[in-house]
């Protein structure tokens, strides 16, 4: 058998923040030619050592040889003339340039006099979504994107270097199942061309359909280094979370106990999305949004949250009907949205946590333009201890908590304003399976509460988990709507809940499936 071909070697890596060791001595391996799966739990060290690897953090100890080259500058031009290229999780784009500026930003194409081409890099940006089977006109403004297209921007960015060594952190985040399919098939062509890949993901089912081998951190050391064959998804959760889980199938799913009817769309539209949307919330009741990148659900959520003002159609809080035109609108009929993006629209990262969780609520916490400190003292500590936000205090940076405590933090900020209708656009994305497990568990403790809550997710495990209705959108429009119960027909009532989650996931997969064919249907009979 032929000894494997080291593409990245990594020995003895420590580094510290402020006397927190984020890296101990942890060892890392990468292979030409495989897709190397790096696992841990947020804090664990995974971005740690790859902003390591790529030269933007200098290490205290340690070696770093790419290829049969050594990096000894700690200077990103020195990783990226080493081969290396880099998909940052917390998305590194320039909003005001276009996405085809962006891909090649530093790297322009130029003419004959010496100007940058334009034209050229629209070109070649067009051949690469092309080679992903992706939809992203080059010539739009990032800042003009939605989360999964700007994703999809980063990863043609990452891989138009034709790198030797691809790292990509979280890239499926926001992304489709169909996306991400696409995605694979790509990857298995680069690996297929020798180039080692480095695959960062919180997604055990991703992580079993992609990678050859993984290397689990946690609390910033090596815990093991292993082919997937040999690391059933059990055995990962438990080296990742440090003690024996079935992830989100350990999550108690209690039938919800609804009350009063909350909110109320009839026949509501966008500008574009969504499309004539009927929908009933109750109190208590967890409700699902399901379906691919633009199917409306985001547009559905913004409408709701007073982000987007309705074009037409009705919409009714306690059998009221009425008129959001601003967030402000449904914040003070006491409509709250925990957005997408917890970077870039959750929170302000360099701000303690009481500034963060307060924010919301300064109205209330004011008096004559001061702010009454013990008052929001006390709500903090309340959200603190009621989302068990783990923080050395309430006078911490955000930017110091992992992600899953920032997620809390942004999901406290809301529950400050003391909603009764909640909507959770992908609450959970980008942090660990023990983290996604409280998140859900805190949203069903929420429902019991009494609260009204809209969720939508990409990971259909997690709507499975947490939601009493699943409502699946395509084009806009409602395709079905059905109890939490309809998934559990294929389910064998004799199988662990692993399975049952599993058996379930499938059949809300095919209900998607189904959904987008019938659009695809309308559209041609329309068209």
């Amino acid at each position: 058998m032929t000894k494997p071909v080291v593409a990245v070697q990594m020995r003895g890596i420590s580094k510290s923040f402020g006397g927190v060791k984020a890296l101990d001595n942890v060892d890392f391996e990468v292979f030409v030619g495989e897709v190397h799966a790096l696992l841990g739990g947020n804090g664990a060290g995974k971005s740690t050592i790859l902003k390591v690897l790529n030269g933007i953090h200098k290490p205290e100890t340690g070696t770093i040889q790419v290829c049969d080259q050594y990096l000894t500058e700690s200077h990103p031009k020195e990783a990226r003339d080493a081969g290396v290229a880099m998909n940052f999780q917390e998305m590194s784009l320039i909003p005001t340039l276009s996405v085809a500026q962006n891909i090649f930003l530093t790297r322009e194409a130029v003419s004959k006099l010496n100007l940058i081409n334009d034209k050229e890099a629209v070109r070649q940006a067009k051949v690469l979504f092309d080679t992903l089977q992706v939809d992203v006109d080059p010539n739009a403004m990032v800042g003009d994107l939605g989360a999964g297209q700007k994703q999809l921007t980063e990863i043609a960015k990452a891989i138009s270097q034709n790198a030797k060594v691809l790292v990509l952190d979280e890239p499926s985040t926001a992304l489709a199942v169909s996306d991400v399919e696409r995605l694979f098939v790509f990857l298995r062509k680069l690996k297929e061309k020798g180039t080692a890949i480095i695959y960062v993901s919180h997604r055990m089912d991703e992580i079993i359909q992609i990678a050859d081998r993984a290397t689990i951190l946690r609390d910033g050391k090596h815990v093991i280094s292993a082919p997937i064959s040999k690391l059933p998804i059990d055995k990962m959760i438990e080296h990742i979370v440090g003690k024996r889980s079935n992830g989100l199938a350990d999550v108690t799913f209690s039938k919800a106990s609804k009350g009063d009817l909350l909110l109320e769309l009839q026949d509501v539209c966008g500008r574009y999305r969504p499309q004539k949307v009927d929908l009933k919330v109750h109190e208590g009741e967890i409700v699902g949004l399901a379906g691919l990148l633009g199917s409306g659900r985001s547009s559905l959520a913004r409408i709701i949250s007073g982000i987007t003002p309705a074009q037409s159609g009705k919409i009714k809080i306690r059998g009221k009907s009425v008129n959001f035109r601003r967030p402000g609108d449904a914040n003070a009929a006491k409509v709250a949205l925990v957005p997408e993006s917890r970077s870039t629209q959750g929170i302000i990262a360099d701000h303690s946590v009481q500034s963060n969780v307060t924010m919301a609520s300064l109205k209330q916490l004011t008096r004559y333009g001061f702010e009454i400190k013990q008052k929001s003292q006390s709500i903090v500590d309340a959200q603190i201890k009621r989302l068990s936000i783990k923080t050395a205090s309430r006078d911490h940076a955000v930017v110091t908590l992992s992600g899953g405590n920032q997620q809390k933090v942004v999901i406290g900020k809301w529950l400050a304003t003391m909603p009764d209708i909640l909507v959770l656009d992908e609450p959970t994305a980008g942090i660990d399976i023990g983290s996604k497990s409280e998140i859900v568990a805190l949203i069903r403790n929420l429902a019991r509460e009494g609260k009204a809550i809209i969720m939508i997710s990409s990971e259909l495990s997690e709507l499975l988990t947490a939601c009493d209705r699943i409502v699946v959108m395509e084009g806009g429009r409602i395709f079905s709507d059905n109890p939490r119960e309809y998934y559990n027909e294929s389910s064998n009532p004799n199988d662990d809940p692993g399975r049952q989650l599993q058996a379930a996931e499938k059949h809300l997969q095919t209900e998607i499936q189904l959904a987008v064919k019938a659009q695809t249907r309308l559209e041609s009979t329309n068209g």
